[in-house]
């Protein structure tokens, strides 16, 4: 098997593949790798053995990531909760594993992650689970009226009528207005959390490279907006990947409000689930708030090739030094700190 690497900004051969296969998911898409690239400076790359010329049968994408501060490696991908190998029942996963696995020793990588939404059948030679998340996923498929009696009577329900109640605006697409919403709620929320917002080119160059597949949802009370999310489509899937809202409001039900907004529209729109994304298994709040929207829990599991021979735990960054960054920032800094950051993060 002769493995070939590919650019997928590039070779329009990985559209077509990622538009056919069955494990291809929002995060395969050529807009998600163009932002990875434009905000962060990350190489993208398909691992594959298809010839030159050919159609692509399978491929593993990965970025790049050259760091001073956390190395160097190759991530599947950087900032996206899950990333499946586009494989095909003809594919020697185990020799493009082992092509990895030589790759990064040879190029004296610190490790290769990657991020599969399905589990590995280990083992593979070196390959090492190296973090474990909870994914939550909601089919929406039932009618509207099945799925609102899955939601949380009290956490859920009550919260939407009363969001109806207070008659909350709503409005959907991605204007700049919207956009601009949206970023000063994530600003008010990562610092409650005590978090450096996301830059704000990255969502600017989301938005350039998604192009009808992103959508930006905001709920406001007499014209102030109160809470916001930002979703992304591939397919029969819509990935909910950004929320944010301003505490002051949250007795009003913002985001549950905009929770059933998001159900309502994408199963009108044909779409099979929603993908509430990936929390960290310590994160007993964020849990359980996606458990009351009647979705289906698994476990998420990250692996990794490293050079010291076992898996270090997917990196954190200590809050305390977070916390000491973000109270001598003020805002118009802050997002210049996480595009600064974020990029040796991926």
């Amino acid at each position: 098997m002769s493995i070939r690497v590919i650019n997928p900004l590039l070779d329009h051969r990985w559209d077509d593949l990622v538009a056919r296969h069955p494990r291809a998911s929002v995060f395969h898409q050529r807009g998600w790798l163009q932002a990875l690239a434009r905000t962060y400076n990350y190489e993208p790359l398909v691992v594959t053995n298809a010839a030159e010329g050919e159609s692509l049968g399978d491929g593993l994408v990965l970025c790049r990531v050259s760091s001073w501060i956390t190395g160097t490696r190759l991530v599947s991908l950087p900032f996206s909760d899950h990333c499946d190998p586009l494989l095909n029942d003809s594919s020697d996963s185990a020799e493009l594993m082992n092509w990895l696995r030589d790759e990064g020793s040879r190029q004296h990588l610190k490790y290769i992650e990657l991020r599969p939404l399905l589990p590995f059948q280990l083992p593979y030679d070196g390959l090492r689970p190296a973090g474990s998340f909870c994914f939550h996923e909601l089919d929406i498929r039932p009618s509207l009226e099945q799925i609102f009696r899955g939601l949380h009577k009290d956490s859920i329900q009550r919260r939407i009528r009363r969001a109806e109640k207070e008659n909350l605006a709503y409005e959907t697409g991605c204007t700049r207005q919207l956009a601009d919403e949206f970023y000063r709620l994530l600003m008010i929320t990562r610092r409650r959390h005590e978090l450096l917002p996301q830059p704000r080119s990255w969502f600017a160059n989301l938005i350039e490279g998604m192009g009808d597949r992103i959508q930006i949802r905001v709920a406001r009370k007499n014209e102030t907006p109160i809470a916001a999310m930002l979703t992304l489509r591939h397919g029969g899937s819509v990935v909910y990947k950004y929320g944010c809202s301003d505490e002051s409001f949250h007795n009003l039900g913002g985001m549950p409000f905009l929770f059933w907004k998001l159900i309502e529209e994408s199963r009108a729109s044909g779409a099979a689930t929603i993908d509430f994304g990936r929390s960290d298994v310590n994160n007993k709040g964020l849990i359980t708030f996606k458990d009351r929207f009647g979705t289906t829990r698994k476990s998420l599991t990250y692996y990794r090739y490293s050079d010291s021979g076992k898996a270090e735990p997917t990196m954190t960054w200590n809050p305390q030094v977070i916390r000491w960054c973000l109270s001598i920032l003020p805002d118009t800094l802050s997002s210049t700190a996480g595009r600064i950051l974020y990029r040796h993060m991926g």
